[in-house]
């Protein structure tokens, strides 16, 4: 976070060192500022900056990805004449361990459509998750754990 409000900080430097304060220039001094930070901190053992921000992009993308293709999933199954589901609530073993984390697993979970996060155990390594389609509870604990667990685990750890 740090290193992002200094990238920021150097962006509008540069736009106040050009004298243009148009977009484009932001953008472009924003992109530099991140580079040179780059460059800065990886020597001196820096964790990586621009590689955490690609990192979350990452995340972010499938995130838009799963979003999609569960929304074109519900759409199909809610306009099929027999509508078959099997809803059913899956207990998930949790390999985050922060709050940050956890968090931000189920509320990646709760805004996919056909899936809501219902709870987080006491000692917070089970997270209940309610599936529209609960018909093979295995398949969907793997898709999360090898999804956005492994995303969230690679972003912020």
């Amino acid at each position: 976070m740090i290193a992002f409000l200094f990238n920021l900080l150097l962006a509008i430097a540069w736009v106040a060192v050009t004298g243009s304060a148009s977009l484009h220039n932001l953008v472009f001094g924003f992109l530099l500022s991140a580079l040179s930070l780059a460059v800065i901190r990886e020597p001196f053992g820096g964790k990586g900056y621009l590689r955490r921000a690609c990192l979350v992009l990452s995340l972010a993308l499938l995130f838009l990805k799963e979003l999609s293709l569960s929304a074109w999933k519900v759409t199909l199954t809610i306009l099929s004449p027999d509508m078959k589901l099997k809803p059913g609530i899956v207990a998930f073993p949790l390999t985050v361990t922060s709050d940050f984390e956890i968090t931000l697993l189920a509320n990646l979970i709760t805004l996919t459509p056909g899936t809501l996060s219902v709870d987080v155990s006491a000692d917070r390594r089970t997270l209940y998750v309610h599936a529209l389609d609960c018909s093979d509870p295995e398949t969907s604990k793997r898709d999360i754990a090898n999804g956005f667990e492994r995303k969230i685990m690679e972003a912020f750890r």
